[in-house]
């Protein structure tokens, strides 16, 4: 059943725009961005790597208040597959985390991530986010592509 509503940042005009604006707010370390892109729905769910399911926007925000509690994160979303429908979007793709293990010297690890967003009177928004560790096949396919330029 939906909630009254906060109010929302300017409306989604696609998954890819919801999607970019999830990873932005998790590299900006911006808990209340990270909301906004989530819809207003008590059947949320969210899964963090090797975490339990979470369900309802108040125990997602607890979650990510806690991940993002050490500073930001910095994930790049990349091999990313898309299923749309009229109302519905599933993204799945691999995230690349990027982590600083000494000055100057980053190390990546890699989780496989399935988004799902629905198109509601504000936009596209998100009701789900699963993410698991990736497997070496994963890993291997994304270290083996190159680089983009831009």
């Amino acid at each position: 059943m939906p909630r009254p509503s906060a109010p929302r940042a300017s409306l989604q005009s696609s998954a890819e725009a919801a999607e970019a604006a999830f990873y932005e707010a998790l590299q900006a370390a911006d808990v209340d961005a990270l909301m906004q892109v989530w819809a207003d729905d008590d059947d949320l769910v969210c899964v963090h790597p090797g975490g339990p399911r979470i369900v309802g926007a108040a125990a997602i925000r607890s979650s990510f208040e806690q991940l993002l509690a050490g500073g930001a994160l910095r994930i790049v979303p990349e091999r990313v597959l898309r299923s749309v429908t009229l109302g519905c979007a599933v993204h799945n793709v691999v995230e690349r985390v990027v982590m600083q293990s000494k000055p100057g010297e980053q190390q990546f690890g890699f989780v496989l991530a399935t988004n799902a967003y629905t198109k509601t009177p504000d936009g596209w928004r998100m009701v789900l986010h699963h993410a698991s560790p990736a497997t070496a096949h994963e890993v291997a396919e994304v270290m083996s592509m190159p680089e983009r330029l831009h």
